[in-house]
């Protein structure tokens, strides 16, 4: 029984390949995140639905690829919304191990080139949400901020180095 109950212990606890363990995303941050990616899939799905109805070559050119941006972005946010595709699950597990730096690298890119192949208010509206996307995974790729009190402790060590500092140049000036 102990052993068993010290494998479920082993089980549970988050270990280094575990991507939700290192990354330091809340729950609710990381929720978050996936629902501005998948919001930002339908944005990009019917934005670049709307871009393909025209008779410009780089407006369609636009479209498709946002289309194919909406697609990934289900993909990696909602694979459920997948599931008749047999590698949807793979892609998504292998989505879930980026760093987040990674994935806000990935669909930032994603969602400027369609913008500079047309700059019309629909891929710019369209690719925004995405965008959001890869900025919020960007945002947690910079860690979380600080506590007042450690940033007191940090702030009043600063300055007793600084007195013993000016302190020690004085007794060397008299």
């Amino acid at each position: 029984e102990a052993a068993s109950r010290a494998a479920g212990i082993a089980a549970a606890a988050p270990g280094p390949a575990d991507p939700s363990a290192d990354d330091g995303m809340t729950w609710w941050y990381r929720w978050l995140c996936r629902i501005a990616g998948v919001v930002g899939g339908m944005s990009c799905a019917f934005a670049g639905l709307w871009n393909c109805i025209t008779i410009n070559p780089l407006n369609i050119a636009a479209g498709v690829w946002m289309m194919l941006n909406a697609f990934v972005l289900f993909l990696c946010e909602a694979p459920f919304c997948c599931q008749f595709i047999e590698f949807a699950n793979a892609v998504a597990t292998r989505a879930d191990k980026l760093r987040p730096w990674q994935k806000a690298a990935f669909y930032c890119g994603m969602a400027v080139f369609p913008v500079m192949l047309s700059l019309t208010l629909t891929t710019l509206f369209g690719n925004a949400v995405a965008f959001a996307a890869g900025v919020l995974y960007g945002l947690s790729a910079l860690g979380k901020k600080g506590d007042a009190i450690s940033y007191a402790r940090i702030q009043q060590q600063k300055q007793m180095d600084e007195e013993k500092l000016t302190g020690a140049m004085e007794g060397q000036a008299l």
